[in-house]
């Protein structure tokens, strides 16, 4: 069932959002050639808990055990961060951060490029996030959740690139994955109606060959079938009579792909 959010609950989701932007701004620099997934991990697990009542919504979360999910290259999700993994000049790191505050769950995912990267690779950061703010642009009062995948199929259109179509965005709120679930494919006008109060996780993520996924032995890292590239841009946002409004803040600028917002979904 779909869980309708009062303003008062959509502000602490904020406040949670707030976390993570911040994360992202402090964890920017620290992601260079020499670095490892578990450094990213313990960084994120401090810079969570030195918020009063924050914790990080991932640790544990089904047995998961890090604070982060950190996955490079062509792993497309839930990659367990390690000390024994270091990053090396043109890979991408994809970090997905939750965080739980007084009760309700944030959560954001970013990829960012390690040095410097490939011009193929770059193309597929810049369509993968140029995807999610056409998706957010797309989450209004009166549409559907049908329509948030038609915005990212259209961006991905003609790319080449394959829209992982087994993993979805979410609703979210006093837990991390709460109805809907929300595709990175699908058809207007189709699925649950967007409806005030409404609070989803969109995320779409790509793979610059094949949109087939596999799940390694470990039983959590999904990886591209082809093994290409994979790159996952995630907010939450709220749905509101004024438009979507974005939970998660803002990456900083130097971290983007795009040199400036695509669309202009209102930011807290």
């Amino acid at each position: 069932m779909i869980q309708l959010k009062s303003e008062r609950e959509i502000e602490t989701i904020a406040r949670g959002g707030a976390i993570i932007a911040d994360f992202f701004h402090e964890i920017g620099p620290r992601i260079r050639p020499g670095a490892t997934t578990g450094e990213v991990d313990r960084f994120a697990d401090e810079f969570i808990h030195s918020h009063q009542g924050a914790v990080p919504a991932f640790k544990g979360l089904y047995g998961f055990p890090g604070s982060v999910c950190v996955s490079v290259n062509e792993e497309v999700v839930h990659g367990i961060p390690s000390f024994r993994r270091k990053l090396k000049e043109g890979d991408i790191l994809s970090i997905d951060v939750g965080v739980r505050l007084d009760g309700w769950c944030s959560d954001s995912a970013w990829t960012f490029p390690v040095g410097e990267v490939d011009d193929e690779t770059r193309h597929l950061l810049r369509v993968t996030e140029e995807s999610l703010y056409l998706a957010l642009e797309s989450a209004v009062v009166g549409n559907h959740v049908g329509d948030i995948g038609v915005a990212v199929m259209a961006r991905v259109d003609g790319t080449g690139f394959g829209i992982i179509r087994d993993l979805v965005g979410h609703g979210l709120g006093r837990e991390v994955h709460e109805e809907p679930q929300v595709p990175n494919v699908g058809k207007g006008g189709h699925g649950p109606p967007l409806m005030e109060g409404m609070v989803l996780a969109i995320e779409p993520m790509l793979g610059a060959g094949t949109d087939q996924i596999r799940t390694l032995d470990d039983r959590w890292t999904v990886i591209t079938a082809d093994k290409a590239p994979s790159a996952h841009f995630e907010h939450t946002i709220a749905v509101t009579e004024d438009g979507p409004q974005v939970l998660t803040g803002s990456v900083p600028d130097g971290y983007r792909v795009l040199p400036g917002p695509l669309v202009n979904p209102r930011v807290v």
